[in-house]
């Protein structure tokens, strides 16, 4: 019998669910082992996907691009459909920022004539990757590390992702009109080198549209910089829930709840943060 996960969890009693609604809700969001290897497939698809991307913007396009492309859609778009099919709300499914990136790189991957100039926002698909951590904070081994560090990697996925988008905009609205920028590890470069306010001036952009570019990337990307100093240095709250209030977040040294007050009971290992 498979488990399905509380009713409070789903949304909706699953008696309300068709026979593929069921079967779908048990893989994406169910108990076993069933869902437990089906999740894991599609994190490696998905790691994949991501690497493919990174690797075939600093790649010349040919027809085997394009059909690779084409699969990475399919998977892609199969995996939204049956998410949509299973939301509780699909008003709320379809304006949720990861879905929203979602419906862009399949755009990109499925009209490359109409958009190939907007291919790096492919880029994207690397947010999926923040979807993960709710399935890895279960898995055996790893769910710990995760508990504890949970801030840092979110600031550290959200620096990166940053960086790679920045990187491509860049890349791709100076790779022909601007002579230091041949290849995307100068847009890397250049990126980088803004974020940091390093400023070497060996690797500039050019126009008006180039200046808000690096604007962008020196205001934001030392806001998202900061804020990763700020979660590696500074404690972190820890996740413990209060019988009484329901407040989940604590002080790594609380005993009492701050909210109701009720005596809280963190487990030692859970408030080693350093």
């Amino acid at each position: 019998m498979p488990d399905w996960g509380s009713t409070a969890k789903t949304g909706l009693p699953m008696s309300d669910r068709g026979p593929i609604n069921r079967q779908l809700f048990w893989l994406y969001e169910g108990f076993g082992t069933g869902p437990y290897i089906f999740r894991w497939v599609l994190l490696a698809l998905d790691a994949a996907a991501i690497t493919f991307f990174l690797w075939s913007a600093t790649q010349e396009r040919t027809s085997t691009f394009l059909i690779i492309d084409l699969v990475i859609a399919v998977f892609i778009s199969a995996d939204f459909l049956a998410r949509l099919y299973i939301a509780k709300s699909r008003v709320r499914y379809l304006i949720n920022p990861l879905n929203i990136a979602d419906m862009i790189v399949i755009a990109t991957l499925l009209a490359p004539l109409f958009v190939q100039n907007l291919a790096f926002l492919r880029i994207l698909r690397a947010i999926r990757l923040m979807r993960a951590f709710t399935f890895l904070r279960h898995a055996k081994g790893i769910s710990s590390f995760l508990n504890e560090n949970s801030v840092v990697i979110d600031r550290v996925v959200n620096l990166v992702v940053f960086i790679l988008i920045m990187t491509a905009i860049v890349y791709v609205s100076e790779v022909r009109s601007n002579e230091t920028i041949n290849s995307y590890l100068d847009a890397l470069y250049f990126t980088v080198a803004s974020l940091t306010t390093t400023g070497y001036g060996d690797i500039v952009v050019q126009g008006p549209f180039g200046k808000w570019i690096a604007i962008v990337i020196m205001v934001l990307g030392i806001s998202l910089f900061l804020r990763l100093l700020k979660a590696i240095f500074q404690p972190q709250k820890v996740r413990q829930t209060c019988q009484d209030c329901g407040l989940s977040r604590h002080e790594p040294d609380a005993v009492h709840c701050k909210h109701c007050g009720t005596t809280i009971h963190i487990p030692k290992e859970t408030s080693d943060f350093f």
